[in-house]
C-alpha cells in the first residue's frame, strides 16, 4: 500500500558506509567513510508518546521518527542527512516491509 504522497514532505539523503579499507593498524584504522547513495521523500517528525516520556533522558529529545516508501538503499546501518544534519538509524527500531512498501525507523542526531 505504501504511504501517500501527501505525508512525504521532507527530502532526505541516504548515506551508506564505504568499502572497508585496510590501513597500517588494521581494518578501517584510517577511519570509516560514508557516501551518498541517493535521496528520497519521507515524513519526519519528533518522537512522541508514552515511550518518549518513559525514557525521560535528555537524548530522547533529539530523536526523530521517519516514515518512507521501501527502498533497497536503506538498511539499519545507514545514516540519514536532513538540512545539513546527520542522523544515525537506531537499529532496533528499523522496520522495513517490502510487501506494504514502507520503512519506519527512529534516528538520533550525531554530533560530528
Amino acid at each position: 500500500m505504501g504511504y501517500s504522497a501527501g505525508i512525504l514532505n521532507k527530502r532526505i539523503t541516504i548515506l551508506n558506509r564505504k568499502q572497508q579499507t585496510i590501513g597500517r593498524w588494521g581494518i578501517d584504522s584510517d577511519g570509516v567513510g560514508w557516501e551518498e547513495t541517493g535521496s528520497c521523500w519521507a515524513n519526519v517528525s519528533w518522537v512522541k508518546g508514552i515511550s518518549a516520556m518513559r525514557e525521560g533522558s535528555a537524548d530522547v529529545y533529539g530523536m526523530m521518527l521517519v516514515r518512507m516508501r521501501w527502498t533497497k538503499n536503506v538498511s539499519r546501518n545507514s545514516r540519514v542527512r536532513i538540512d545539513g544534519r546527520t542522523y544515525e538509524i537506531l537499529g532496533e527500531t528499523f522496520h522495513p516491509d517490502y510487501m506494504a512498501n514502507t520503512i519506519q525507523f527512529n534516528m538520533r542526531e550525531l554530533n560530528e
